[in-house]
């Protein structure tokens, strides 16, 4: 009988209302019956708190942030809600060990300013003061970044992230990767790398080293072809890691080994 193939997402959000009903159900499909493990990341303060309470719950992983979609409007609130991320932070690492590694990232952070375009100078603050969070508790982090290439890699020029982190759903940019790997940090491709109107995907693809690889799902978003419009979950990223195997001429068993291998490194994974 052919072992099964075991995949890591590195980014999911299990904690999203659109699981609400079936949770349970799906995170026991993912871990028991499909062997993919992933990470449920956090978006805001509360989606955070979920995360990490799933993760105690079902001895999954997590990660914590506030996106820049999900920051608050005024300068007062936003540091209220990043000092209370810090609660959290210092409270989950200081109970951190080999057995249980609850908070992996500070995550999803960030800019975007194709959703936002008004709050620029705030963005900024939030992803600036996140990274140095990261760098106080010793995590990587978790980028999300859209229609704002040079200021992300502005401020990571700037404010060095040491333990360096991930490109989330990394949008299929030359510039944007080669100077994120240039800067140490892993690329992540999601399931639009799969799409039939992806042009750039496959050069995007071969431009990342093996060894600075991963993909996710971005559940319950981003469902990949064969299933796209269909609400994603973690067992879907076997079609991610197909198309890289494709475009790589790798198997696709080596394409889940290396991805995990990558995982565990870049989230410093002792379990």
């Amino acid at each position: 009988m052919q072992e099964k193939i075991k995949f890591f997402d590195s980014h999911a959000h299990l904690d999203d209302s659109k699981f609400d009903e079936d949770r349970e159900q799906i995170i026991k499909m993912c871990l028991q019956e499909n062997g993919t493990k992933f990470v449920t990341v956090g978006y805001s303060l509360e989606s955070s708190k979920e995360a990490v309470k799933l993760a105690k719950k079902y001895n999954l992983y997590s990660t914590i942030g506030i996106s820049p979609n999900d920051i608050p409007q005024t300068e007062q609130k936003l540091w209220k809600e990043l000092d209370e991320l810090e609660q959290i932070l210092k409270k989950e690492i200081k109970n951190n060990s080999s057995e249980n590694q609850y908070v992996l990232a500070v995550g999803e952070i960030g800019l975007d300013y194709y959703w936002n375009t008004n709050n620029k100078e705030l963005q900024k603050q939030a992803f600036i003061k996140q990274i140095e969070l990261a760098n106080k508790y010793n995590l990587p982090i978790t980028i999300h970044t859209r229609e704002a290439v040079n200021d992300t890699l502005e401020i990571l020029k700037e404010h060095t992230v040491n333990n360096k982190g991930i490109f989330h759903c990394c949008p299929h940019n030359r510039e944007l990767i080669k100077e994120g790997l240039k800067l140490g940090f892993y690329i992540s491709f999601a399931g639009p790398v799969t799409f039939k109107n992806a042009k750039k995907a496959n050069e995007a693809i071969e431009i990342v080293p093996n060894d600075k690889m991963l993909i996710e799902t971005d559940s319950p978003y981003l469902s990949p072809e064969p299933e796209r419009g269909q609400r994603n979950n973690p067992t879907k990223v076997k079609y991610i890691a197909k198309k890289i195997a494709e475009v790589k001429n790798l198997r696709i068993e080596e394409v889940a080994e290396m991805t995990l291998k990558n995982a565990k490194t870049i989230y410093n994974i002792k379990k």
